[in-house]
Protein backbone atom coordinates (compact mmCIF):
# COMPACT_ATOMS: atom_id res chain seq x y z
CA UNK A 1 0.00 0.00 0.00
CA UNK A 2 0.83 3.31 -1.11
CA UNK A 3 1.52 5.65 1.81
CA UNK A 4 0.65 9.33 1.71
CA UNK A 5 3.38 12.10 0.81
CA UNK A 6 4.75 13.59 4.33
CA UNK A 7 7.30 16.96 4.26
CA UNK A 8 9.87 14.49 4.52
CA UNK A 9 9.24 13.18 1.20
CA UNK A 10 9.38 16.49 -0.48
CA UNK A 11 13.08 17.73 1.40
CA UNK A 12 14.54 14.70 0.52
CA UNK A 13 13.23 14.26 -3.46
CA UNK A 14 14.30 18.57 -3.74
CA UNK A 15 17.69 17.26 -2.45
CA UNK A 16 18.05 15.34 -4.61
CA UNK A 17 17.00 16.92 -7.34
CA UNK A 18 18.85 20.35 -6.23
CA UNK A 19 22.04 17.99 -5.79
CA UNK A 20 21.41 16.59 -9.47
CA UNK A 21 21.23 20.57 -10.47
CA UNK A 22 24.49 21.29 -8.95
CA UNK A 23 26.84 18.40 -10.06
CA UNK A 24 25.53 19.64 -13.64
CA UNK A 25 26.77 22.70 -13.04
CA UNK A 26 30.40 21.78 -11.86
CA UNK A 27 30.47 19.15 -14.28
CA UNK A 28 29.54 21.76 -17.05
CA UNK A 29 32.29 24.46 -15.39
CA UNK A 30 34.95 21.42 -15.36
CA UNK A 31 34.13 20.74 -19.43
CA UNK A 32 34.60 24.26 -19.66
CA UNK A 33 38.04 24.04 -18.90
CA UNK A 34 38.78 20.96 -20.49
CA UNK A 35 37.27 22.90 -23.60
CA UNK A 36 39.93 25.67 -23.39
CA UNK A 37 42.95 23.28 -22.96
CA UNK A 38 41.48 21.17 -26.04
CA UNK A 39 41.76 24.32 -27.83
CA UNK A 40 45.31 24.51 -27.94
CA UNK A 41 46.09 21.48 -29.63
CA UNK A 42 46.41 20.63 -33.21
CA UNK A 43 43.37 18.21 -33.71
CA UNK A 44 40.15 19.83 -33.86
CA UNK A 45 38.29 16.17 -33.01
CA UNK A 46 38.94 16.91 -29.18
CA UNK A 47 37.20 20.44 -29.25
CA UNK A 48 34.31 18.43 -31.13
CA UNK A 49 34.13 15.42 -28.28
CA UNK A 50 34.43 18.14 -25.40
CA UNK A 51 31.80 20.46 -26.55
CA UNK A 52 29.28 17.62 -27.04
CA UNK A 53 30.16 16.55 -23.64
CA UNK A 54 29.56 19.74 -22.22
CA UNK A 55 25.80 19.43 -23.45
CA UNK A 56 25.04 16.01 -22.03
CA UNK A 57 27.06 15.90 -19.30
CA UNK A 58 24.91 18.55 -17.02
CA UNK A 59 21.90 16.87 -18.42
CA UNK A 60 23.04 13.55 -17.66
CA UNK A 61 23.37 14.91 -13.82
CA UNK A 62 19.99 16.59 -13.07
CA UNK A 63 18.13 13.68 -14.92
CA UNK A 64 19.76 11.33 -12.47
CA UNK A 65 18.69 13.78 -9.87
CA UNK A 66 15.23 13.50 -10.71
CA UNK A 67 15.58 9.90 -11.43
CA UNK A 68 16.75 9.89 -7.66
CA UNK A 69 14.07 12.26 -6.26
CA UNK A 70 11.27 9.79 -8.00
CA UNK A 71 12.64 6.66 -5.94
CA UNK A 72 12.34 8.77 -2.77
CA UNK A 73 8.94 9.61 -3.43
CA UNK A 74 5.93 6.92 -2.81
CA UNK A 75 4.63 6.48 -6.27
CA UNK A 76 2.68 3.51 -7.38
CA UNK A 77 4.43 1.14 -9.99
CA UNK A 78 3.06 2.68 -13.06
CA UNK A 79 3.83 5.73 -12.43
CA UNK A 80 7.50 5.04 -11.05
CA UNK A 81 7.57 2.77 -13.90
CA UNK A 82 6.07 5.86 -16.43
CA UNK A 83 8.70 8.21 -14.96
CA UNK A 84 11.85 6.30 -15.22
CA UNK A 85 11.14 5.50 -18.90
CA UNK A 86 10.37 9.38 -19.73
CA UNK A 87 13.72 9.92 -17.63
CA UNK A 88 15.38 7.58 -19.61
CA UNK A 89 13.87 8.36 -23.10
CA UNK A 90 14.70 12.41 -22.40
CA UNK A 91 18.39 10.69 -21.54
CA UNK A 92 18.65 8.74 -24.86
CA UNK A 93 17.77 11.97 -26.99
CA UNK A 94 19.87 14.07 -25.15
CA UNK A 95 22.62 11.65 -25.65
CA UNK A 96 21.26 11.18 -29.45
CA UNK A 97 21.67 15.10 -30.18
CA UNK A 98 25.45 15.24 -28.88
CA UNK A 99 26.47 12.01 -30.74
CA UNK A 100 24.88 13.35 -33.71
CA UNK A 101 27.32 16.89 -33.04
CA UNK A 102 30.34 15.00 -32.25
CA UNK A 103 29.99 12.04 -35.03
CA UNK A 104 29.07 15.81 -37.46
CA UNK A 105 32.11 17.42 -36.33
CA UNK A 106 34.57 14.10 -36.75
CA UNK A 107 33.44 14.01 -39.91
CA UNK A 108 33.77 17.71 -40.97
CA UNK A 109 37.20 17.39 -39.39
CA UNK A 110 38.16 14.25 -41.31
CA UNK A 111 37.03 15.63 -44.36
CA UNK A 112 38.85 19.36 -43.65
CA UNK A 113 41.79 17.07 -43.37
CA UNK A 114 42.04 15.07 -46.22
CA UNK A 115 41.03 17.87 -48.63
CA UNK A 116 43.61 20.12 -46.66
CA UNK A 117 41.30 23.52 -47.10
CA UNK A 118 38.83 25.25 -44.61
CA UNK A 119 36.56 24.51 -47.04
CA UNK A 120 33.84 21.88 -45.74
CA UNK A 121 31.68 18.83 -47.52
CA UNK A 122 28.57 19.46 -45.50
CA UNK A 123 26.77 16.22 -47.83
CA UNK A 124 28.92 14.18 -45.77
CA UNK A 125 27.76 15.98 -42.30
CA UNK A 126 24.31 15.93 -43.13
CA UNK A 127 23.84 12.20 -43.61
CA UNK A 128 25.43 10.69 -40.44
CA UNK A 129 23.91 13.72 -38.45
CA UNK A 130 20.18 12.17 -40.06
CA UNK A 131 21.69 8.88 -39.32
CA UNK A 132 22.08 9.39 -35.69
CA UNK A 133 19.12 11.17 -34.94
CA UNK A 134 17.21 8.23 -36.83
CA UNK A 135 18.18 5.97 -34.61
CA UNK A 136 18.51 7.93 -31.59
CA UNK A 137 14.68 8.25 -32.13
CA UNK A 138 13.67 4.98 -32.67
CA UNK A 139 15.70 3.64 -29.79
CA UNK A 140 13.97 6.76 -27.53
CA UNK A 141 10.66 4.96 -28.77
CA UNK A 142 11.18 1.95 -27.89
CA UNK A 143 12.24 2.85 -24.33
CA UNK A 144 9.12 4.20 -24.31
CA UNK A 145 7.37 1.34 -25.01
CA UNK A 146 6.21 1.86 -28.50
CA UNK A 147 6.48 -0.77 -31.05
CA UNK A 148 9.10 0.66 -33.61
CA UNK A 149 8.49 -2.61 -36.05
CA UNK A 150 5.30 -1.14 -37.73
CA UNK A 151 6.75 2.58 -37.83
CA UNK A 152 9.65 1.12 -39.66
CA UNK A 153 7.88 -0.32 -42.40
CA UNK A 154 5.29 2.48 -42.73
CA UNK A 155 8.67 4.46 -43.08
CA UNK A 156 9.55 1.72 -46.03
CA UNK A 157 6.92 2.08 -47.68
CA UNK A 158 6.38 5.80 -47.04
CA UNK A 159 10.23 6.11 -48.18
CA UNK A 160 9.48 4.49 -51.58
CA UNK A 161 6.63 6.98 -52.35
CA UNK A 162 9.18 9.98 -51.48
CA UNK A 163 11.75 8.42 -53.52
CA UNK A 164 9.76 8.72 -56.46
CA UNK A 165 8.35 12.01 -56.15
CA UNK A 166 11.66 13.46 -55.30
CA UNK A 167 13.66 11.81 -57.76
CA UNK A 168 15.83 14.96 -58.58
CA UNK A 169 16.89 15.68 -55.35
CA UNK A 170 18.24 12.14 -55.06
CA UNK A 171 20.14 11.90 -58.11
CA UNK A 172 21.69 14.95 -56.80
CA UNK A 173 22.09 13.42 -53.45
CA UNK A 174 23.97 10.45 -54.99
CA UNK A 175 25.82 12.58 -57.69
CA UNK A 176 26.99 14.52 -54.62
CA UNK A 177 28.25 11.40 -52.67
CA UNK A 178 29.67 9.94 -55.71
CA UNK A 179 31.79 12.84 -56.77
CA UNK A 180 33.61 12.84 -53.08
CA UNK A 181 33.86 9.79 -53.13
CA UNK A 182 35.64 9.58 -56.17
CA UNK A 183 37.91 12.39 -55.18
CA UNK A 184 37.50 13.67 -58.24
CA UNK A 185 36.09 17.15 -57.03
CA UNK A 186 37.28 18.35 -53.39
CA UNK A 187 36.56 21.57 -51.24
CA UNK A 188 39.55 24.11 -52.22
CA UNK A 189 39.69 23.13 -55.81
CA UNK A 190 39.79 25.30 -58.60
CA UNK A 191 37.30 23.66 -61.60
CA UNK A 192 36.37 24.92 -65.12
CA UNK A 193 33.28 23.41 -66.73
CA UNK A 194 32.80 22.73 -70.34
CA UNK A 195 29.60 25.52 -70.07
CA UNK A 196 32.32 28.21 -68.95
CA UNK A 197 31.20 28.36 -64.73
CA UNK A 198 34.48 28.34 -63.09
CA UNK A 199 36.07 29.07 -59.63
CA UNK A 200 37.04 27.43 -55.94
CA UNK A 201 34.75 24.78 -54.92
CA UNK A 202 33.63 26.30 -51.42
CA UNK A 203 30.92 23.31 -50.30
CA UNK A 204 29.13 20.39 -51.57
CA UNK A 205 26.16 19.86 -49.88
CA UNK A 206 23.05 16.99 -50.29
CA UNK A 207 21.77 18.85 -53.17
CA UNK A 208 23.95 21.51 -55.14
CA UNK A 209 28.05 22.46 -55.32
CA UNK A 210 28.79 25.82 -54.93
CA UNK A 211 31.35 27.48 -56.34
CA UNK A 212 33.20 31.28 -55.65
CA UNK A 213 34.45 32.92 -58.64
CA UNK A 214 37.39 35.53 -58.68
CA UNK A 215 34.44 37.87 -58.67
CA UNK A 216 33.98 36.67 -55.10
CA UNK A 217 30.37 35.53 -56.20
CA UNK A 218 28.66 32.25 -55.47
CA UNK A 219 27.55 30.11 -58.49
CA UNK A 220 25.34 27.25 -57.35
CA UNK A 221 25.78 24.25 -59.84
CA UNK A 222 23.24 20.89 -59.20
CA UNK A 223 25.52 17.79 -58.20
CA UNK A 224 23.80 15.96 -61.47
CA UNK A 225 25.25 18.42 -63.72
CA UNK A 226 28.47 18.57 -62.28
CA UNK A 227 28.74 14.56 -62.38
CA UNK A 228 27.88 14.82 -66.13
CA UNK A 229 29.48 17.57 -67.69
CA UNK A 230 32.79 17.92 -68.91
CA UNK A 231 35.30 19.54 -66.20
CA UNK A 232 38.76 20.65 -65.36
CA UNK A 233 40.35 20.57 -62.44
CA UNK A 234 43.25 22.92 -61.86
CA UNK A 235 44.31 21.84 -58.34
CA UNK A 236 44.58 18.06 -58.80
CA UNK A 237 46.84 16.15 -59.34
CA UNK A 238 48.98 19.06 -58.23
CA UNK A 239 48.22 22.46 -57.43
CA UNK A 240 51.37 24.00 -59.36
CA UNK A 241 50.33 24.78 -62.57
CA UNK A 242 52.56 25.93 -65.91
CA UNK A 243 51.44 28.55 -67.95
CA UNK A 244 52.13 29.91 -71.27
CA UNK A 245 52.45 33.08 -72.78
CA UNK A 246 52.87 34.21 -75.98
CA UNK A 247 55.43 36.83 -77.35
CA UNK A 248 57.20 37.92 -80.42
CA UNK A 249 60.63 39.57 -82.00
CA UNK A 250 62.00 41.18 -84.74
CA UNK A 251 63.55 38.96 -87.86
CA UNK A 252 66.16 41.04 -87.50
CA UNK A 253 67.19 40.08 -83.52
CA UNK A 254 69.64 37.67 -82.37
CA UNK A 255 67.37 34.38 -81.07
CA UNK A 256 70.14 33.69 -78.75
CA UNK A 257 70.44 36.69 -76.90
CA UNK A 258 66.16 36.68 -76.93
CA UNK A 259 66.32 33.54 -74.95
CA UNK A 260 68.73 34.81 -72.49
CA UNK A 261 67.58 38.00 -71.78
CA UNK A 262 63.86 36.43 -71.80
CA UNK A 263 65.17 33.54 -69.25
CA UNK A 264 66.81 35.75 -66.96
CA UNK A 265 63.43 37.72 -66.93
CA UNK A 266 61.73 34.43 -66.04
CA UNK A 267 64.20 33.63 -63.32
CA UNK A 268 63.51 37.16 -61.67
CA UNK A 269 59.95 37.19 -61.49
CA UNK A 270 60.02 33.57 -60.29
CA UNK A 271 62.36 34.36 -57.29
CA UNK A 272 60.45 37.72 -56.30
CA UNK A 273 56.48 37.48 -56.87
CA UNK A 274 54.48 36.38 -54.53
CA UNK A 275 52.42 32.97 -55.75
CA UNK A 276 55.68 31.64 -58.20
CA UNK A 277 57.46 28.78 -58.01
CA UNK A 278 61.02 29.72 -56.91
CA UNK A 279 62.28 26.52 -58.89
CA UNK A 280 60.87 26.52 -61.70
CA UNK A 281 63.08 25.89 -65.18
CA UNK A 282 61.49 28.48 -66.69
CA UNK A 283 61.39 27.61 -70.54
CA UNK A 284 61.49 29.98 -74.41
CA UNK A 285 60.10 27.66 -77.41
CA UNK A 286 60.25 29.90 -81.05
CA UNK A 287 57.25 28.48 -83.36
CA UNK A 288 56.26 29.87 -85.95
CA UNK A 289 57.70 32.54 -88.72
CA UNK A 290 54.72 35.22 -88.14
CA UNK A 291 54.38 37.80 -91.46
CA UNK A 292 56.11 40.76 -89.04
CA UNK A 293 58.16 38.61 -86.49
CA UNK A 294 59.04 35.31 -85.07
CA UNK A 295 57.19 34.10 -82.29
CA UNK A 296 57.53 32.73 -79.21
CA UNK A 297 56.70 30.59 -76.04
CA UNK A 298 57.43 31.22 -72.54
CA UNK A 299 56.58 28.88 -69.76
CA UNK A 300 56.05 29.84 -66.31
CA UNK A 301 55.23 28.30 -63.29
CA UNK A 302 52.78 29.67 -60.79
CA UNK A 303 51.47 27.82 -57.48
CA UNK A 304 47.96 27.98 -57.88
CA UNK A 305 45.60 28.95 -60.65
CA UNK A 306 44.29 32.24 -59.39
CA UNK A 307 48.19 33.43 -59.33
CA UNK A 308 48.43 33.34 -63.03
CA UNK A 309 47.45 36.98 -64.08
CA UNK A 310 49.64 38.48 -61.11
CA UNK A 311 52.33 36.46 -62.62
CA UNK A 312 51.49 37.58 -66.29
CA UNK A 313 50.98 40.88 -65.38
CA UNK A 314 54.51 41.09 -63.56
CA UNK A 315 56.46 39.26 -66.38
CA UNK A 316 54.79 41.07 -69.47
CA UNK A 317 56.00 44.36 -67.91
CA UNK A 318 59.51 43.28 -66.92
CA UNK A 319 60.20 41.56 -70.29
CA UNK A 320 59.06 44.97 -71.55
CA UNK A 321 61.53 46.66 -70.19
CA UNK A 322 64.04 44.71 -69.97
CA UNK A 323 63.74 44.69 -74.42
CA UNK A 324 63.49 48.04 -74.27
CA UNK A 325 66.93 48.52 -72.28
CA UNK A 326 68.59 45.56 -74.79
CA UNK A 327 67.53 47.20 -77.87
CA UNK A 328 65.04 44.28 -78.81
CA UNK A 329 62.43 44.95 -80.77
CA UNK A 330 58.42 44.32 -80.76
CA UNK A 331 57.09 45.05 -83.81
CA UNK A 332 53.53 45.48 -84.50
CA UNK A 333 52.10 44.01 -88.00
CA UNK A 334 52.32 45.50 -90.80
CA UNK A 335 51.45 44.92 -94.31
CA UNK A 336 52.59 46.78 -97.76
CA UNK A 337 50.25 47.26 -100.58
CA UNK A 338 51.77 48.03 -104.24
CA UNK A 339 50.01 49.55 -106.47
CA UNK A 340 50.86 49.07 -110.53
CA UNK A 341 50.31 52.42 -112.20
CA UNK A 342 48.40 50.67 -115.36
CA UNK A 343 46.17 49.18 -112.57
CA UNK A 344 44.96 53.05 -111.79
CA UNK A 345 42.29 53.10 -115.22
CA UNK A 346 39.50 55.68 -114.41
CA UNK A 347 36.45 54.48 -115.55
CA UNK A 348 34.17 56.39 -118.42
CA UNK A 349 31.81 58.77 -117.32
CA UNK A 350 28.14 57.24 -117.74
CA UNK A 351 25.39 59.25 -120.03
CA UNK A 352 22.94 61.22 -117.55
CA UNK A 353 19.71 58.62 -117.34
CA UNK A 354 16.83 59.39 -119.29
CA UNK A 355 18.80 62.52 -121.58
CA UNK A 356 17.73 62.71 -124.39
CA UNK A 357 19.63 64.40 -127.59
CA UNK A 358 17.49 67.66 -129.28
CA UNK A 359 16.41 67.42 -132.90
CA UNK A 360 17.28 69.47 -135.60
CA UNK A 361 13.73 70.79 -135.99
CA UNK A 362 14.06 71.87 -132.66
CA UNK A 363 17.42 73.80 -133.02
CA UNK A 364 15.92 75.20 -135.88
CA UNK A 365 13.14 76.76 -134.29
CA UNK A 366 14.37 78.32 -130.87
CA UNK A 367 17.05 80.02 -133.67
CA UNK A 368 14.43 81.66 -135.31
Amino acid sequence: MIRDLVLHDWLVAGVALAAGAVAGLLLRGLLRWLGRHAERTRWRGDDVIVDALRTIVPWAALIAGAAVAATTLPLTGRVSGFVNQSLTALLVLIATLSAARVVAGLVQSVAGARTGVAGSATIFVNITRIVVLVMGVLVALETLGVSIAPLVTALGVGGLAVALALQDTLANLFAGVHILASKTVQPGDYIRLSSGEEGYVVDINWRNTVVRNLSKNLVIIPNGRLARTNMTNFTQPEQQLSILVQAGVGYESDLEHVERVTLDVVRSVMADVSGAVPDHEGAVRFHTFADSRIDFTVILGVGEFSDQYRIKHEFIKRLHRRYRAEGISIPAPTRTVALEPNMLQIPPSSPVPHQREASPSLLTDSGR
